[in-house]
C-alpha cells in the first residue's frame, strides 16, 4: 500500500469514530459479560433492586430473557464481540463496502432488538432492569456512532 493509499484510507472516518465505537463496544461487552455470567451461575446475585419497577430479577429470568431458547445476555455478548472486531480502527479504515455497511447493518439489528427488549420491560414485564439499561444505553450509543461515522465517511473513497 502506497503511502498515498494510506491517507486515503485515514480519510476515511472521523478521528473520533474508531475510538468512540470501540469504547462503547468494550463497555457493552463489559455489561453483557456480567449478565451472561450472572445469567449460567446464579439469578439472585444482580446488583439490581428487586423491587417495584426496577426489579432485575424479574426481567432477566422472565420469559423474555430468552430468543429461541438463547439467553439474550449470550445475544448481547455476541452482539458487542462482533461490534468490537468491526470497530477496531483498521476496520473502519475499510474501504470494503462489506465490512463498512455490515457494520452498520449489525448497529441497526442491535438497535432494532433493544426497541422490542425495551418494550418487553415496560409493557409486558412492568419491570425495568438497570443493567440491561445500562446495555441499551450503549447498543444505541454505538449505532448512532456508527451511522454518523458512516454518513460523514468521505464518499469519493467509498
Amino acid at each position: 500500500m502506497s503511502a498515498s493509499e494510506v491517507a486515503i484510507d485515514r480519510r476515511l472516518v472521523q478521528s473520533w469514530v474508531p475510538l468512540a465505537s470501540l469504547v462503547l463496544a468494550v463497555a457493552g461487552l463489559g455489561v453483557s459479560v456480567y449478565l451472561t455470567i450472572e445469567h449460567f451461575t446464579s439469578s439472585t446475585t444482580l446488583a439490581c433492586p428487586e423491587t417495584g419497577a426496577l426489579n432485575c430479577l424479574k426481567v432477566t429470568t422472565s420469559e423474555q430473557s430468552a430468543v429461541f431458547g438463547i439467553p439474550v445476555a449470550v445475544l448481547g455478548l455476541v452482539y458487542f464481540v462482533a461490534m468490537l472486531v468491526l470497530s477496531l480502527p483498521a476496520l473502519w479504515r475499510s474501504t470494503l463496502p462489506a465490512v463498512r455497511y455490515g457494520r452498520l447493518a449489525l448497529a441497526s439489528i442491535g438497535v432494532l432488538f433493544v426497541f422490542y427488549l425495551v418494550f418487553a420491560e415496560l409493557f409486558t414485564l412492568n419491570a425495568i432492569c438497570l443493567w440491561c439499561t445500562a446495555v441499551h444505553v450503549l447498543a444505541v450509543g454505538l449505532f448512532a456512532v456508527t451511522a454518523v461515522g458512516t454518513a460523514y465517511a468521505d464518499p469519493s473513497d467509498l
